[in-house]
């Protein structure tokens, strides 16, 4: 089997259950007193529990991942979780691309809770197993669709070099229509700002897995 086969088949658990149950209860990497201890529904105030209410609609696990510390300022979370909401499931992004991008972001700021969250789920909707490979080894996939490719030069350009150049816009306007180029952009900076959240908070993957990325990797 292929080792980028065998790789994605032992991360299909963490698939079933999505982002909220690969970031649920996770721990600091250190053993050192979690900067936002995990919060249960008991725990939340008056402001915070309207909010609450409307995560564990969508969520079978609880307010883990990034919703830990994001409902402590519930007005943020809100605004918050309504994008969230409309970037993962009413985005006019096809879904493997929506989840390529992530996966770009991602291994850019080698953030280990998206990357562990979001891998099987751009394998589950059909990225290649050899592109998320290529991407994990922070190397720009060798075979990739023009939609691919094209989500790959764009998301990269623009939060590297903080431009788009004529020529990558012109390549992504003739796969995308701009609402999608707009949802693109967007689901770009949002899970930048997911990374600096998770980064912050010193979330990690849970108890007892094992964090994507190794030291040097």
């Amino acid at each position: 089997m292929h080792s980028a086969s065998v790789w994605l088949s032992s991360l299909t658990l963490a698939a079933a259950g999505g982002w909220f149950a690969a970031t649920m209860f996770a721990a600091p990497a250190t053993s050192k007193e979690p900067r936002f201890p995990q919060l249960t529904m008991d725990q939340l105030d008056e402001k915070q529990r309207p909010l609450g209410e409307q995560i564990m609609k969508v969520s079978s696990v609880g307010i883990g991942g990034p919703y830990n510390p994001m409902i402590r300022s519930p007005v943020l979370g809100q605004r918050l979780f309504d994008l969230f909401y409309y970037l993962r499931w009413q985005t006019s992004v096809p879904t493997k691309l929506n989840e390529f991008a992530i996966l770009i972001i991602g291994r850019q700021w080698r953030s280990q809770v998206e990357w562990f969250a979001h891998a099987p789920l751009a394998a589950k909707a059909g990225l290649s197993g050899d592109i998320i490979a290529e991407l994990k080894a922070n190397k720009r996939p060798s075979h990739m669709a023009e939609d691919e490719a094209a989500v790959y030069d764009f998301v990269t350009e623009l939060t590297t070099t903080k431009k788009v150049s004529d020529e990558t816009y012109a390549r992504t306007k003739k796969v995308f229509n701009d609402q999608q180029i707009v949802d693109l952009t967007a689901v770009a900076g949002n899970y930048v700002m997911v990374a600096m959240m998770l980064a912050m908070a010193e979330e990690t993957v849970p108890p007892g897995k094992e964090e994507p990325f190794k030291a040097g990797e």
